[in-house]
């Protein structure tokens, strides 16, 4: 993934002579989209779903609770004996705490499981887009962020680079 990352990277950089351009087989590639909707991306969204949706669902929960305690607070506070609304200062704080350190067990989870199918995933993308390559005989690879104007419609390989990727 970090040669091809890289390629990518340097091929849009380039700046090249107009000459050069027009000669060279040019193409797009959104290899995130590519790779987001392969069935392997599907299946590893799926696991994490399945290890984080209560943590999520908690999460949302806490954080209705915290702004209807927060509305509560604003618009009660004033008239609360000083023993509830510390009580429900407290009681903000600790549902607050708790819903960050939520917020943190997912998005670490988010995290482990990106860079995990990113690593499994790598020399798979990279011969999807060797073959993508070949087959049309591309000389110039580029993101669709990198073009800025193009007065032909570039071939978009990113659905067959996902249909080889499946098939690997």
């Amino acid at each position: 993934m970090r040669k091809l990352i890289a390629a990518l990277g340097v091929s849009t950089a380039m700046i090249l002579p107009i000459q050069t351009v027009s000669a060279a087989e040019v193409a797009v590639l959104d290899w995130r989209a590519a790779l987001m909707n392969t069935q392997s991306a599907q299946s590893s969204l799926s696991q994490l779903e399945n290890e984080i949706g209560a943590k999520q669902n908690e999460a949302q929960s806490l954080a209705n609770e915290l702004q209807s305690l927060q509305e509560r607070l604003q618009s009660q506070g004033d008239s609360m004996a000083q023993s509830q609304r510390e009580s429900l200062v407290a009681e903000l704080q600790q549902k607050g705490s708790r819903f960050q350190q939520l917020r943190q067990e997912v998005l670490q989870a988010q995290q482990r499981s990106e860079q995990a199918f990113l690593e499994q995933s790598e020399d798979k993308l990279e011969q999807a887009v060797d073959q993508v390559i070949q087959r049309h005989s591309i000389d110039i690879l580029v993101e669709p962020q990198g073009v800025l104007h193009s007065s032909m419609d570039l071939p978009n390989l990113t659905n067959e680079v996902t249909e080889i990727f499946n098939t690997l």
